[in-house]
């Protein structure tokens, strides 16, 4: 799944996609401010002076570069200069750099300029050594009157000489007619909270009379999505916009360090044309020559070393600046005069107390530098900085004495994760048995951690604590099964075999059956195919000192796992009285029976399992992988109804599903929009895992939602990247998907060879899952052919299969294909398509519902019920299954509803198509149309949209911006 760039074939397994240069030509979120500098050039009365300031990193000299380009682009001259450090020690020098570069720039040849320089810089020279502002001031306005109209822009003044402004200031009241000045400077106003201290900027002298004020705010949470957009030529999630913001505070320079630093390491990932970010992605560390660093450094001590103190301890408020002076060997006068510094400079805020009662602590403006100064300390300071902080908030909550006030979280920081990371970072200086089980408690609240705020790391600093043998191995029970919720499987399966190859009493015997296995589930997800072979030995489970009741059942899913599923159901039978007796233990290896009876296309076991109602006995963690796990077989089997009754009877609700599982439920029930939603983000997280025999599902079900809406490109990039990567495995399913996709590119043949192969691979395995899905494809590609004999073989396996499974899935394929292979119009067919149409309504998926309505009105003549299909596409989205489906209630004579809505529908697929890159001749194929047709299409979509080309069609698509022009 991609966005139909063709760089971007890597990003179907979840990799990261093409990212544009951080500087970009347009300056996202400015475009307010530079069309009020804009206006005042264009004013008539205007002020001649306008101030634009901000704080560290938010954009000035960006803004300064794009003034100077938006002024330029309308033919009015600029004159750029920039101040750098050191310029404040020389005055005037600025005053002389400005004449020098207005009369550089004036209309006269540069042979007269050159003859004439000395002479001019001999007037202003000695003015500027005798400091002389008045002589200046003359020399500034006589080089502005001859330069007009002309802007100046002169970025960083905060660097600028003291008398150089104060000439500046005089000018810009006298100044000639068609002349700017545009200064920037820094100003730290405008953080956390109205009595947020003022660093250094510059003020505008009074001379110079009215000014203007153009504040560069921090960037919104809109305008950060476009940014992420631009640059990734994708569409960003939610998700990643608000952890962008939340790290950033939306500081553009945060922003673009964060961005650059998350894309080398690969943690934003593109799928289908959205973006996301990685599942845990660290947080980049910025590196020294960052600027917020350097600022930083060049203040020296001692804020250094109190701004490392409160990168652990300002959560804790004005309690942090006495454990500061205590951790560090600072006084408590010198962290003061540190803070003092740091909120000048603009790396702190202070928090106003309430009714004026001093502060109540001070956090970074840039979480981003925070997390970078408290990476950069060692593990031995940032653990004594954190047991300082854990000491006096145990005290506080002990009601121990202490000097001062108790300390309390402020509401600024984060309460839940706080303590105990300060715990975790702490480790062996505190009271070990105590700092253990708050780590276990605090761990075991935040179960599951779908954000992944510390769960896996909580348990793990638990289990360095904890030293008592017995204890120490259900700690690694607990990070075992922490590891496996968050998806870090290897891990899990690594600790998992510590445990198994030497288990304690301890460890019960339904926890040694889920470890054995997870450990062949772990080898699975990660698709270590030789180490899953070697789990469907007996030699590999007969080295670990496991009771059979554990070991046998994970070798036999071994088996199937790696699609020897005759063997694991060979296993499974043989040593059912090992398993069976046990009510826990028996669970696992029942559901490796159902899934491997459907295999061999058997279902009577599946519905007994789903009669036999679960022990009353079960803790609720087995309930829940038990009946997701009957769910998924159910939907497996296209049983949507079967699957949404059982989650009722178990109280589960769908959104409590694993999230592939819930995609095929998503799937099913025609929410495609949330079901892409969800796929896009498992895609670029690399976790759209299925065990056996569903393993494919995913992919094909994402493939065919992908078709539908006008991406063929996208779902064969999508296919394509998923063969083969389960080694020795039928791909059934890929190869329906497949073939829907070349015949929708005008290639039958090829989708014939697809099929066939398919069902020989099938065949030779005794595998009947899914071969219902090949024959029925095969069928209808035949007969729409017109070879009614071939296609009559795959219509006597359905109608073999029908009979055999009972699936109303396999009934609904056999009577539509039958009836495709009839003469249109016959009774037979007629009859066949009744039954059929009245199948698909009471299975209740709208998209299967609607083939099969398609079907009935092109075989029966039923053509009333195009209508009623056309709604049921529109439900799903599908664009070009709407396409189509328009153009044959036109053959039919009927009226297509909403034409305005039809015609934006129209652009959209054409756009989408474009945005695949696909031929005009490929588009044409794929909307059966003539190329000539698709050309007279395309030239409607340039002209309503007013994009000029290809490119800018696919710009606008891949950044998620509106086709048409706004009117």
């Amino acid at each position: 799944m991609d966005s139909g760039r063709p760089a971007e074939a890597e990003a179907v397994r979840g990799t990261t996609g093409a990212w544009a240069d951080g500087a970009s030509m347009h300056v996202v979120g400015r475009e307010r401010e530079l069309g009020e500098v804009e206006g005042c050039l264009d004013a008539p009365d205007g002020p001649g002076l306008v101030f634009v300031h901000g704080e560290r990193g938010v954009g000035r000299s960006t803004f300064a570069h794009a003034v100077t380009a938006r002024l330029r682009a309308r033919d009015h001259p600029v004159v750029a200069l920039a101040c750098v450090r050191g310029d404040q020690e020389r005055p005037l020098l600025l005053a002389l750099r400005v004449v020098s570069a207005l009369r550089e720039h004036r209309a006269d040849a540069a042979k007269q300029w050159a003859a004439g320089r000395a002479d001019q810089d001999a007037e202003v020279l000695p003015a500027v050594e005798r400091g002389d502002r008045a002589a200046v001031a003359e020399a500034l306005l006589s080089a502005l009157t001859h330069a007009a109209p002309v802007a100046l822009v002169v970025d960083d003044t905060h660097y600028a000489d003291a008398a150089s402004l104060g000439v500046l200031g005089a000018v810009a009241v006298r100044r000639p007619a068609g002349v700017l000045l545009v200064l920037t400077s820094v100003w730290h106003g405008g953080g956390a909270g109205d009595a947020a201290r003022r660093g250094p900027a510059v003020r505008w002298p009074a001379e110079a009379g009215a000014a203007r004020a153009v504040p560069l705010p921090r960037l919104t949470r809109p305008q950060l999505a476009d940014l992420v957009a631009r640059r990734s030529q994708a569409v960003p999630e939610p998700a990643l916009v608000e952890r962008l913001l939340e790290l950033t505070r939306g500081v553009p320079a945060a922003v673009d360090a964060l961005l650059t630093g998350w894309a080398r390491r690969d943690a934003v990932r593109i799928a289908d044309g959205h973006a996301f970010l990685a599942t845990n992605a660290p947080v980049p560390v910025l590196p020294d020559d960052d600027r917020f660093l350097r600022a930083l450094f060049e203040l020296g001590e001692p804020c250094r070393t109190t701004a490392a103190a409160l990168s652990v301890l300002w959560p804790l408020g004005r309690t942090a600046a006495a454990l500061a002076a205590g951790s560090t060997g600072l006084s408590e006068r010198e962290v003061g005069h540190g803070v003092r510094r740091l909120i000048a400079a603009g790396l702190l805020d202070e928090l106003p107390g309430e009714d004026g009662g001093g502060p109540r602590g001070w956090v970074f403006r840039s979480p981003l530098m925070e997390h970078a100064v408290r990476e950069r300390l060692g593990p031995l300071e940032r653990g004594r900085l954190s047991a300082a902080a854990v000491a006096a908030l145990w005290a506080a909550r002990d009601g121990a004495a202490a000097p001062g006030p108790p300390a309390v979280l402020l509401a600024e920081a984060d309460a839940v994760t706080y303590l105990p990371d300060r715990i975790a970072d702490a480790g062996v200086l505190l009271d070990r048995e105590r700092a253990a089980a708050e780590l276990t408690t605090a761990a075991e609240a935040l179960h599951p951690d779908p954000g992944g705020r510390g769960m896996l790391r909580w348990f793990r600093a638990a289990l360095h604590l904890i030293e008592e043998p017995a204890a120490r191995e259900l700690a690694l029970l607990r990070c075992v099964k922490a590891a496996w919720i968050v998806g870090d499987h290897p891990a899990a399966g690594r600790a998992a075999e510590t445990i198994l190859r030497d288990p304690s009493d301890v460890v019960s015997a339904p926890d040694l059956q889920e470890l054995a296995t997870l450990q062949v589930v772990a080898a699975t997800s990660v698709k270590d195919w030789p180490q899953l072979s070697r789990l469907g030995t007996a030699e590999w489970w007969g080295r670990l000192p496991l009771p059979p009741e554990a070991a046998v059942p994970a070798r036999a899913l071994a088996l199937c796992m790696s699609d020897r599923w005759a063997e694991g159901l060979d296993l499974l039978s043989r040593t059912e009285p090992v398993w069976r007796p046990h009510p826990h233990l028996r669970l696992i290896p029942e559901l490796a029976q159902v899934a491997g009876h459907l295999v061999q296309g058997r279902t009577e076991l599946l519905t007994r399992a789903l009669e036999t109602p679960p022990d009353p006995g079960l803790p609720p963690e087995s309930l829940y992988s038990i009946t997701t796990g009957y769910t998924l077989q159910l939907l497996g089997n296209a049983d949507l109804r079967g699957a949404m009754d059982l989650l009722k009877a178990r109280g589960m609700p769908p959104e409590a599903l694993p999230p592939t599982t819930h995609f095929l439920l998503l799937l099913l029930r025609g929410r495609w929009d949330d079901a892409l939603a969800l796929a896009r983000g498992l895609v670029a997280k690399d976790r759209t895992f299925i065990a056996a025999p569903q393993h494919h599902l995913f992919t094909a079900g994402t493939a065919a939602i992908l078709l539908a809406r006008g991406k063929p490109a996208g779902a064969g990039r999508l296919i394509a990247g998923e063969r083969g990567t389960h080694e020795g495995h039928v791909e059934t399913f890929l190869d329906v998907a497949e073939a829907a996709v070349l015949r929708t590119m005008g290639q039958p043949d090829t989708a014939d060879r697809v099929l066939r192969r398919g069902l020989r691979e099938a065949d030779a395995r005794g595998y009947l899952y899914g071969t219902d899905e090949l024959a029925a494809a095969l069928a209808t590609l035949r007969a729409a052919e017109g070879r009614a004999e071939e296609a009559s073989a795959c219509l006597w396996r359905l109608e073999e299969l029908s009979g055999r499974t009972g699936s109303g899935r396999t009934r609904l394929l056999y009577l539509t294909a039958s009836a495709r292979a009839r003469e249109p119009g016959s009774d037979a067919a007629r009859g066949m398509l009744h039954e059929a149409v009245d199948l698909a309504r009471s299975r209740g998926q709208p998209f299967e519902t609607a083939l099969t309505l398609t079907a009935a009105a092109g075989v029966a003549g039923a053509t009333e019920l195009l209508h009623e299909a056309y709604e049921l596409y529109g439900e799903t989205g599908s664009l070009l299954s709407r396409f189509h489906t328009r153009a044959a209630l036109r053959e039919a004579g009927l009226s297509v509803p909403g034409r305005k809505q039809a015609t934006a529908e129209n652009e959209q697929l054409l756009a989408t198509l474009l945005t695949e890159g696909l031929t005009n001749r490929q588009i044409a194929t794929v909307l059966r149309l003539s190329e000539d047709a698709v050309a007279n299409r395309l030239s409607r979509l340039f002209a309503r949209s007013g994009l000029r080309s290809r490119t800018e069609v696919v710009s606008a698509m891949l950044t998620g911006n509106p086709l048409t022009a706004p009117d």
